[in-house]
């Protein structure tokens, strides 16, 4: 994951004081954009199921798969937001029709809901680069990539972002997807390859047994995922509506390389056993790279911390044991945040 010259977005002054509405507030995404947000000036309200605590904003508290459109309008009219971001859905770890509600029919009564409100928020989408289904080794996948998913997972996600792109053709919302690769970073969820290598080195245990790492991922930061929403909202409208971007590092990484890596982050001998027997079934990506030229020349967008920088602050977020010279560079700052990676 090269780090970029491109300066991050800058929201303050365009975002001072405006209500900003992001349903999934309190998942992995959620917390890091809500907290982007915040740091531009906006008046940030999460929403979701259980509520958001000591985030020092307001949040809301809502079953966003049993709501309706008219609940949906009228919490986009009750908080005034000018800017709506649905980070929620269920991921891998839920049914198929858990997904199907959570990734797709929520998003299309969002999206009708919107329509209906007089004074219509940005919507900002998150979608999934598992909607572009399988890749050759190699490919760089732009947003005019056919997709064809082969999971629920991807399928669900596709459907949920072809209903924003169709409200923005048909029902005139400023709608826009961002397509996001593998997220890493501080607060992975241990249904990640990463937040379930982190917590395995946080426990202090020196067998580590995974499936076959064969694959290779396009691996972001979910601070830098954060910055291309907030760097979205700021953006131009007629340059986003309805419009697909991808995020991403624009790289494809051996999780092999992403596994090795932490270890050595880690400083513990720990030895790492491929075991076919726990193969993954759930993706169909063996290959992963996106193009992100579109999000650079619309959102002024680009990845600007390391996979090493991503991966030693989530291992700092568990209370994973770290060697000297590593917190030491921690306690400085990254190096060369804008240099090169050196994986």
């Amino acid at each position: 994951m090269a780090a970029s010259p491109v300066p991050p977005p800058r929201g303050d002054e365009a975002l001072a004081g405006t209500p900003v509405l992001v349903l999934g507030g309190s998942g992995y995404l959620g917390r890091h954009i809500c907290s982007a947000f915040g740091a531009a000036g906006a008046q940030v309200v999460p929403v979701s199921r259980g509520g958001v605590d000591g985030d020092g904003c307001r949040s809301v508290r809502l079953d966003l798969t049993a709501a309706g459109p008219d609940e949906l309008a009228r919490l986009c009219a009750g908080t005034g937001a000018r800017v709506l971001v649905n980070a929620s859905g269920a991921v891998w770890g839920g049914g198929e029709r858990q997904m199907a509600e959570a990734n797709t029919e929520l998003v299309g009564r969002l999206a009708g809901a919107v329509a209906r409100l007089p004074g219509r928020p940005r919507l900002i989408h998150l979608g999934s680069a598992y909607e572009y289904g399988p890749a050759r080794p190699g490919t760089a996948i732009a947003e005019d990539w056919p997709p064809a998913p082969t999971t629920v997972y991807g399928r669900t996600k596709l459907s949920g972002s072809q209903a924003v792109l169709r409200a923005a053709a048909e029902l005139g919302v400023a709608g826009t997807v961002l397509r996001v690769s593998v997220a890493c970073g501080p607060g992975a969820p241990v249904s990640s390859l990463a937040g379930a290598v982190a917590a395995h080195l946080a426990a202090g245990r020196d067998e580590l047994r995974l499936a076959p790492l064969r694959d290779h991922r396009d691996l972001v930061d979910v601070r830098d995922v954060a910055d291309a929403v907030v760097a979205a909202a700021v953006a131009p409208v007629a340059a986003v509506t309805g419009t697909v971007v991808n995020i991403g590092s624009g790289q494809a990484v051996p999780v092999r390389r992403l596994v090795d890596l932490m270890i050595a982050l880690s400083g513990r001998p720990v030895r790492v056993i491929e075991d076919p027997a726990l193969r993954r079934t759930r993706s169909d990506a063996a290959w992963q790279r996106l193009d992100i030229g579109r999000a650079r020349r619309l959102l002024g967008w680009a990845p600007r911390r390391t996979l090493r920088e991503s991966l030693r602050d989530l291992l700092a977020a568990v209370g994973a044991p770290q060697p000297a010279a590593v917190r030491a560079a921690t306690a400085i700052g990254p190096r060369n945040s804008h240099g090169k990676d050196s994986r």
